[in-house]
């Protein structure tokens, strides 16, 4: 099974280049890193995992800056959005840093996406909360049409863009892209529509859900070993580890703390033996 590593990575924390050097040396495959680009101090939407929100939040670096100082100085770390919000991004910019860190690190890119949960994060950005799910949709289409091979068009209700030229193309065709959010049929069905696969944060009630989302992925027409779920920002133990590989789990994300470089190396000398 494959290891890799989520942390909200801050001005306060270890830096992208120190840990993604000590996770590659190490044996980690990946790291994904999260984003917010502000927190508003008025804000009536709640934490979604209660009380008060951690001060991580309001200090997350960009994730595709820290993802590409990653890749100057690792091979073959696995780097990943845990997640973007999409819908708060130009799709044209988003897919053009995608597509070069994409290149630029030859094929190691992953885009996590998420809907977002912060009402007033999001409306700081023009997006309407009520129809943000299609906004994600069209603009992963969008990308995906300019990353395709020839020029695409991409015609939608919120994201358009002409026939283009758009190089760098990723290196390995559209990078893999997984949505987080809680199970159930409207996620399930976004995933087999436009996506590759599930990350589940914390990977709890996998062995009753998985069976939905397979129904769904199957009923979509995509083929059965293509999907990928990723437990995600998971507290590993070894009884937990081995039910994700009784479920035919391939690679889970466990948390690091959002911490000065000292710490987090305990963190992942207490993860060693997952490895």
């Amino acid at each position: 099974m494959r290891i890799a590593t989520t942390v909200f990575l801050t001005d306060q924390t270890i830096s992208p280049v120190r840990l993604a050097r000590e996770l590659e040396q190490r044996g980690f495959a990946g790291l994904y890193l999260p984003e917010h680009t502000h927190i508003p101090v008025e804000r009536t939407t709640p934490y979604p995992a209660g009380g008060e929100l951690p001060p991580e939040y309001g200090r997350t670096l960009e994730p595709f800056t820290a993802l590409a100082q990653a890749a100057a100085v690792t091979e073959r770390l696995a780097l990943a959005t845990g997640i973007s919000l999409v819908a708060q991004h130009d799709p044209i910019d988003l897919a053009k840093q995608i597509a070069t860190l994409d290149f630029l690190s030859g094929g190691r890119f992953t885009l996590g996406v998420g809907y977002g949960w912060n009402r007033e994060e999001a409306a700081d950005h023009g997006v309407h909360w009520t129809s943000r799910r299609d906004a994600v949709h069209e603009r992963i289409a969008l990308m995906r049409a300019l990353w395709a091979a020839e020029p695409t068009a991409y015609h939608g209700h919120t994201a358009s863009v002409r026939a283009s030229l758009a190089h760098p193309k990723p290196a390995g065709g559209a990078p893999r892209v997984l949505f987080g959010g809680a199970a159930g049929p409207k996620l399930f069905a976004a995933i087999a529509e436009h996506g590759d696969g599930w990350l589940p944060i914390g990977g709890s009630g996998l062995t009753e859900a998985l069976p939905d989302l397979r129904a769904a992925w199957q009923q979509a027409g995509r083929d059965p070993e293509s999907l990928h779920v990723v437990p995600y920002a998971v507290r590993p133990s070894a009884g937990k580890l081995a039910r994700f590989a009784d479920l035919g789990i391939r690679e889970v994300v466990v948390q690091l703390p959002p911490a000065p470089e000292p710490e987090v190396l305990r963190a992942l000398d207490a993860y060693a033996e997952y490895l």
